[in-house]
């Protein structure tokens, strides 16, 4: 299996994928606020399955952060099935619904059945602009650019990240910073043309067995998710964790075929690094992912709150090729489907 797989192809162009996302955001500006100005919501709920359940996390922490509304990720099946966990008993709800396919059977049900309890409003984010999902919003944003022909998300997660974040920034009334966040393609571009080969040269070392992604506010969602590229194309033990999480139990795993990706924030450095330290004492491996003096060093100079996505490619490649260098292949992970279709 060479490198030239369609998910190596999909890594390295999604940066494409962002700028579409950005794109579409701000073509449907106008819109998106007034739904939002005019809802009087009380909650919002992001929601989706698999990747975009754990895309659904960090963007509810960022949302919160940065708007101070009570927000929260739920998985779609959650919603379907156990509405009465998930949605407060009084107050509107703003539910924003992610799918690559737009065609996830829980994650259409649980919008169905949000809308006929006349809950609130509905905004869709999705690949594909197939009915019914894709046009059972009072906003759809579509990006036909995170399109993938491969099972595992990587280009699509991505896209859709990018406008869940533009999301969060527009309509926590912050303008500037997604005027800021055109200049994400181009820092993303750079950093995989910058960080390849260390991603390559970790991915083929077969000497480690096991991976933990840690990260923590915005970036836990976002450490499930690259846990995820590990476990579901390379057949890996791999797990995420809150930082400081790590130490109360999963340490116990550290040894030397361990490799530990921290998504290291800027905010609570110390602490942090400080974990990430005691698995090097441990005989643990690291990778340090972040804005400065880290492994891969973003040097981006963007907010914090913007730049999340410039975590996810370094990881990916590096699930592709541990992938490539097990024989495997990326784009047809072990009993998955593109798209999860049940009878209901």
């Amino acid at each position: 299996m060479t490198a030239e797989t369609a998910t190596y192809r999909e890594i390295l162009t999604q940066t494409n994928a962002w700028q579409q996302a950005l794109d579409v955001v701000s073509a449907q500006s106008t819109a998106l606020g007034n739904l939002y100005a005019n809802g009087d919501y009380t909650h919002i709920i992001f929601t989706g399955c698999g990747s975009t359940y754990y895309l659904s996390l960090a963007a509810a922490a960022l949302f919160q952060e940065l708007t101070g509304m009570p927000a929260h990720g739920v998985p779609a099946g959650e919603l379907a099935l156990y509405p009465q966990t998930a949605y407060p008993k009084t107050g509107r709800v703003l539910l924003v619904a992610v799918s690559r396919s737009a065609e996830t059977t829980e994650t259409i049900q649980a919008v169905k059945r949000f809308q006929q309890n006349k809950q609130g409003e509905v905004i869709i984010i999705a690949n594909y602009g197939d009915p019914p999902l894709a046009s059972m919003g009072a906003v759809n944003l579509i990006i036909p650019a995170g399109q993938e022909e491969s099972v595992a998300q990587t280009r699509s997660f991505a896209s859709m990240y990018v406008a869940a974040t533009a999301l969060a920034v527009l309509l926590a009334g912050q303008n500037n910073l997604l005027e800021t966040m055109q200049q994400l393609p181009q820092v993303g571009q750079r950093l995989m043309g910058q960080y390849e080969e260390k991603a390559k040269t970790l991915g083929r070392n077969l000497a480690l067995d096991r991976f933990y992604f840690l990260g923590g506010g915005p970036r836990y969602g976002l450490a499930c998710e690259v846990n995820l590229k590990m476990k579901e194309m390379t057949l890996t033990h791999s797990e995420p964790f809150h930082f400081l999480e790590f130490r109360h139990g999963p340490i116990s795993m550290v040894g030397p075929t361990a490799l530990v990706t921290g998504l290291l924030s800027e905010v609570n450095r110390a602490h942090e690094a400080a974990v990430l330290a005691d698995v090097r004492q441990l005989g643990g491996h690291t990778l340090v992912i972040g804005e400065s003096d880290t492994d891969v060093t973003f040097a981006s100079h963007l907010p914090e709150a913007i730049r999340n996505v410039l975590y996810l490619p370094v990881p990916q490649l590096m699930a592709h090729y541990r992938a490539v260098a097990k024989g495997l292949n990326p784009d047809r992970p072990n009993n998955l489907e593109t798209v999860v279709k049940l009878a209901w």
